[in-house]
């Protein structure tokens, strides 16, 4: 499912025991219909929709956004609780200061004026007029030169991920000239190990090694793309050198017909945790896939990816779903639930996400919690067992479900 989403910590606190969550028969799906029967969209309809509780302005989505254009987060009644937005440019993140005001009801940045070619999010979260806590995420893209073109890079630049990342780049246009495009762009590692690019379409272009970067490893990604002829007339903007580090190695495997998800560290247990998958008429992608992003606190609305009722509205809507991890671009998520406390460990009742135990809010001390806790974007998660297809290469970080030699003859550059 696509979602709205908030960005959050990446934690990766090392383990000084393994776990097992034996006896923890509680749920979660953010994407699931609680096991009795009743829709969620029904236990949480009366619900104010987060977009009308916290009203962004550029609106979620916006692209070309020019720099005079205002920045602002405010709520019709109640007040925000927090509000944090972060700009990416050029693979480097960096906080946007602002304040909210004495009432509570607005937040607005400190210089007014947007940055070009770069992606803002905005996680903000309130409590309506009458203390109904809502969170709520948006992101848009600021103005590009017509003439320029850029790529928006994934990981960020410093971070610390897990063994199953791939640098992918997403470009603002598409790449008429990707042999030249291709050449311009450089990803070394130490240790060395061959890296291989794989264009997907003509705006997206993904490197990864043959198997997951050993733990350690650091990454350096080399744009040289500045008056690179990208397409007739378009060339490109950056110069830019950017790295990353590779950590401990984690791969978690979702048995969807045994309803268990082992977590291994190195490839010794960790923990076995009980989980929901997706429903016999939703199920869940089978496959590879890496956490993209992490996000404390999320909405998940099924109208968004195509789950409606008759009347158009999702068959969910949920404002706080906690500990949600996003595995594809499509919206599967491995997330915390409250709401159906008794599937984990014995029934799959989800639209296609991965569900573990969890309450209101969040706690560390719940499954979900504890599993938030370890994991770092780029780890992991491979779900068998699904009576569904597998995921798509292209799907989120998807690559790994590609062969090496069919990788390989997706570069421009033979």
């Amino acid at each position: 499912m696509r979602h709205a989403q908030g960005r959050a910590r990446r934690a990766g606190a090392a383990l000084a025991a393994v776990l097992t969550w034996a006896g923890l028969l509680a749920g979660a799906a953010g994407c699931t219909s609680h096991p009795s029967g009743g829709g969620i969209g029904e236990a949480f309809g009366k619900a104010p929709a987060p977009e009308d509780v916290i009203r962004v302005v550029p609106d979620d989505g916006s692209k070309g956004v020019r720099p005079e254009r205002k920045l602002l987060v405010r709520v019709p009644s109640g007040r925000l609780e927090s509000v944090k937005v972060v700009k990416s440019q050029d693979a480097q993140e960096s906080p946007v200061p602002g304040r909210i005001s004495a009432d509570g009801l607005r937040w607005e940045p400190k210089d007014p004026r947007l940055s070009l070619a770069a992606k803002y999010t905005v996680d903000a979260i309130a409590l309506d007029g009458h203390g109904r806590r809502s969170a709520r995420h948006t992101t848009f893209t600021t103005y590009v030169p017509d003439e320029r073109f850029i790529g928006y890079v994934t990981p960020e630049n410093r971070s610390t991920v897990g063994t199953g990342m791939i640098v992918s780049l997403e470009f603002n246009r598409e790449i008429e000239h990707r042999a030249a495009v291709q050449r311009a762009i450089r990803v070394t590692a130490k240790p060395a190990v061959e890296i291989r690019p794989h264009w997907f379409g003509k705006a997206r272009l993904d490197f990864r090694p043959e198997r997951y970067w050993k733990p350690g490893t650091q990454v350096t990604v080399s744009l040289r793309l500045r008056d690179v002829e990208g397409a007739r007339g378009v060339y490109g903007l950056q110069y830019k050198t950017f790295s990353f580090t590779v950590g401990r190695s984690q791969v978690s495997v979702v048995d969807a017909a045994a309803h268990t998800m082992q977590v291994r560290r190195s490839g010794a247990l960790l923990a076995t945790v009980p989980i929901t998958a997706g429903a016999p008429k939703h199920t869940t992608y089978n496959g590879t896939m890496v956490v993209m992003e992490m996000l404390e606190l999320t909405r998940m609305n099924g109208a968004t990816v195509g789950f409606k009722k008759e009347n158009g509205k999702g068959e969910y809507d949920i404002p706080d779903v906690p500990h949600a991890m996003r595995l594809t671009d499509s919206g599967t998520f491995l997330h915390g639930n409250y709401w159906a406390p008794d599937a984990p460990g014995h029934v799959n009742v989800s639209h296609g996400c991965v569900g573990l135990r969890d309450v209101k809010g969040g706690s560390s001390d719940t499954p979900a919690g504890w599993f938030f806790d370890r994991t770092l974007v780029g780890d992991v998660v491979q779900v068998v067992h699904s009576n569904d297809k597998k995921v798509a290469p292209d799907n989120g970080l998807g690559g790994w479900n590609m062969g090496w030699k069919e990788w390989k003859a997706g570069g421009a550059v033979k």
